[in-house]
């Protein structure tokens, strides 16, 4: 485009120089001379060759100025021949005879398309959708785009009847319920539907189709927000609950282990009393057989002291077990012995005081030597 307007500039300005030489030819008036020199001698064959050449340039000005065309970056131009596309044009700048050949552009960039439509879900609510939609021409098909549609705007309505068509019909095979909860996989399946039905037919690379939104009535968006808190709150109560019951097995786990812990406190101590009582009772039978042994080591040394014949019972290696008093037919001298026993009893006990008071028929017992 650019040498075109300077070639224009050029074959205009000429055009208007050769128009003034052959009219300072034909007049013989110089025109930009001194006044005294403006004065020269016609010359009609110069006056012509210049009309000529104005002509000429004028004649090219018509033709090779306007021939030129300057496709841009991101454009895409299909060259029709008395109104037939032949041949397609990327960027650049080509000459292309401006009376037979004709340039129609296209935007090859990446188009962006927002669409505002109504649509029913299958269980008849109705929702307001906003979707935008970005395509992109195919260059190697902008004949038939210029073939069937001829403008761009034409083909965009078409691309926007469909992807409206495709977004309700895949909108009306979910419940409203549904959309809601799964939104996010919807706008995939709407995009993978109207790829689908788009690219391969009308001439467009379906870059990427978005649900942007989608709103329902408020009436049925005040019932799923009610639908909502109640699940929340039996979401809340199931928590609960179960919080309870984990603390309950908790606090029965706890109560377990206590009483289980209690228990074996009890048994312990119970084992221990028991061996303490063992022991008490092994204590005991140990000092009672220490008392009578010495008891009996008593009875003997006093038997002897009295005259009696004592004999010594030993084991296999020589260790007396045990004494035997001959008392005979001595029973005065058995109860002697006795006597003594019981001196040396009450001699024991005694603390060597006496009563102060005693009452009137009271037996006092004294120890005395018997």
């Amino acid at each position: 485009m650019t040498i075109g307007i300077i070639l224009g500039v050029i074959f205009v300005l000429a055009t208007i120089a050769c128009i003034l030489l052959g009219f300072m030819f034909a007049s013989g008036v110089r025109i930009f001379a001194p006044a005294g020199r403006k004065r020269v001698s016609k010359k009609p064959l110069a006056c012509g060759l210049s009309l000529g050449a104005a002509a000429l340039s004028f004649i090219l000005f018509l033709f090779i100025p306007f021939s030129f065309h300057t496709v841009q970056a991101g454009e895409v131009a299909v060259v029709k021949h008395m109104g037939k596309a032949q041949n397609v044009r990327t960027a650049g700048t080509y000459f292309d005879f401006w009376i037979t050949e004709s340039y129609d552009r296209y935007d090859a960039k990446v188009q962006n398309l927002d669409i505002k439509t109504t649509a029913y879900s299958s269980d008849a609510q109705t929702m307001d959708i906003l979707m935008t939609v970005q395509y992109q021409i195919d260059s190697g098909k902008a004949i038939e785009i210029a073939t069937n549609y001829g403008k761009l705007e034409t083909l965009s309505n078409r691309i926007e009847s469909v992807t409206i068509e495709k977004a309700k019909s895949v909108l009306s095979a979910h419940s409203a319920m549904d959309i809601i909860k799964t939104r996010a996989s919807i706008s995939p399946d709407v995009e993978s539907t109207v790829k689908a039905a788009i690219d391969n037919n009308y001439f467009v690379t379906i870059n990427t189709v978005v649900l942007t939104n989608i709103d329902f009535s408020d009436a049925f968006e005040k019932t799923v927000e009610d639908k909502m808190i109640a699940e929340q709150e039996q979401l809340k109560a199931e928590y609960e609950a179960e919080k309870a019951r984990i603390e309950a097995e908790a606090a029965a786990k706890v109560a377990t282990i206590e009483a289980e812990a209690k228990l074996q406190i009890a048994e312990a101590e119970a084992k221990a009393r028991i061996a303490a009582a063992e022991g008490d009772a092994s204590a005991q039978k140990l000092i009672a057989q220490a008392e009578a042994y010495a008891t009996q080591i008593k009875i003997v040394e006093i038997a002897r002291t009295l005259g009696y014949a004592v004999t010594e019972n030993k084991d296999e290696e020589g260790v007396i077990t045990s004494y035997a008093v001959e008392w005979g037919s001595d029973e005065a001298g058995r109860k002697l012995l006795v006597s003594h026993m019981q001196y040396l009893e009450y001699l024991a006990k005694w603390d060597g005081k006496l009563p102060q008071v005693v009452a009137d028929g009271s037996n006092l017992m004294i120890p005395v030597q018997p």
